[in-house]
């Protein structure tokens, strides 16, 4: 294939890819608020929604390396289309159940947590796959729009999820549903996994085990400093922004009794700060310099996280704290997106290919492990501990975390050419 139409197609990939990540998404967002309100509808119990929860964080949390390890070892192609089919036939199974037996929590869990493995399989290989769909100058502008689709789907899921809810059986919710995985599966269908692959397959790697393969995967990543670095910093901002994630519902609605309506309105700020960052992404050049530009950008989330304290140590009136929440949200998305992106495309540059999957794999798997755990901890915490102490803390926390390990002679180790400049320009 000549240049010119290799570059023809990834702009076609850049933009197939983007329409199948929003459907794909998009749809996850709205089965999942429209199947966490019938779970309440039908029993009335939190605990029943909290166990839903568990059912799709957990298989994603145990299974992400194995995805990992398929990205690296078989067609990513294949696995993208199977993931999409599988998710469309559970969807469908649940539907048959529904229309012969009548729906069932049993069913509801099952139908979750094949959901949650499916869409993690295809999730991490997608991951690994941006490097090979669109030429190196333009990952950023990808990955930009692939936030984009995120934070769409995250600001209107929710919103189609409950009007569908209301106007609709749920037969014909889950039917829908169906449609859009088997749109986003066509979609996929005519991309080329391939198109900047510089992969060799050797014969030798068809005779390691699974376990072996993996075991690769993980060295690699101790060989690799900077990328190990920023996997470690990964699974600590998740466990310490499970301190925002408790404390906004708990410190808005419990203590400051934001309604429900505006609290809403709160959280879906984020989603709007991670769309207007990714819009900006994908129009901006490149970061040059994206670790030392993605720690400043944690440093700025570390701030917002302490920000979560200013309502419960003054004394604001309702409409300047829920105004004071909104901006707070606003700005965490946009600093969200700043960490992540710069991020992400140094990580499709700089992994090598045969170990993407693999380090995709154990990055999703880590850190959404870390999820569980803070969630737990801060619970406890906030119903033992002045929240002001708590989130001040983790704010805390987290900068150290992130003055240690991105330290100076990290950023040096990733950028020889800026510790160079660095020397010669005069201090002033």
């Amino acid at each position: 294939m000549t240049q010119s139409a290799a570059i023809h197609k990834a702009t076609y990939h850049l933009y197939t890819f983007t329409i199948s990540k929003l459907i794909s998404t998009f749809g996850s967002s709205v089965y999942t608020f429209g199947i966490s309100l019938y779970v309440l509808a039908l029993t009335g119990s939190a605990a029943n929604f909290a166990i839903n929860l568990i059912f799709s964080i957990l298989p994603r949390t145990v299974l992400a390396p194995f995805a990992g390890y398929a990205a690296d070892k078989y067609s990513k192609k294949t696995i993208v289309i199977v993931s999409q089919l599988a998710s469309a036939l559970a969807v469908g199974a649940l539907l048959l159940y529904s229309a012969s037996v009548g729906l069932s929590l049993p069913a509801i869990y099952t139908t979750t947590a094949l959901l949650s493995v499916s869409s993690m399989f295809a999730s991490v290989t997608f991951s690994a796959s941006i490097a090979n769909l669109i030429d190196p100058e333009r990952i950023q502008k990808a990955i930009g729009f692939n936030q984009s689709a995120l934070s769409i789907a995250a600001i209107g899921g929710p919103v189609v999820g409950g009007m569908l809810f209301g106007f609709v059986s749920m037969n014909v919710f889950l039917l829908i549903q169906i449609a859009g995985y088997l749109l986003a599966l066509l979609l996929e269908a005519t991309m080329n996994f391939k198109l900047f692959s510089a992969k060799i397959e050797a014969a030798a790697d068809d005779k390691k085990s699974m376990m072996q393969s993996m075991k690769e995967g993980v060295a690699y990543l101790k060989t690799n400093r900077v990328i190990m670095v920023i996997v470690s910093t990964a699974i600590g901002l998740n466990f310490f922004f499970s301190a925002l994630m408790i404390g906004l519902p708990f410190i808005a609605v419990q203590q400051m009794k934001v309604e429900a309506v505006h609290f809403g309105f709160i959280e879906a700020m984020v989603a709007v700060g991670m769309l207007l960052a990714s819009i900006y992404f994908s129009v901006r050049k490149e970061v040059k310099y994206p670790l030392l530009f993605s720690k400043r950008a944690l440093f700025a989330m570390s701030i917002i996280l302490a920000g979560l304290a200013l309502p419960l140590m003054l004394d604001m009136s309702y409409r300047a704290n829920v105004l004071y929440f909104i901006v707070l949200m606003f700005a965490f998305g946009i600093s969200n997106v700043f960490v992540n992106t710069p991020i992400g495309v140094m990580m499709q540059k700089d992994v090598e290919e045969e170990y993407r999957g693999r380090v995709f794999g154990i990055l999703e798997s880590m850190a959404m492990a870390m999820m569980p755990l803070g969630y737990l901890l801060f619970g406890l915490l906030y119903d033992s501990v002045p929240g002001e102490y708590v989130v001040l803390g983790s704010s805390l926390c987290l900068i150290g975390l992130v003055a240690y390990m991105i330290r100076p002679n990290i950023i040096r180790e990733a950028y020889p050419e800026l510790a160079a400049v660095l020397q010669k320009k005069p201090v002033h």
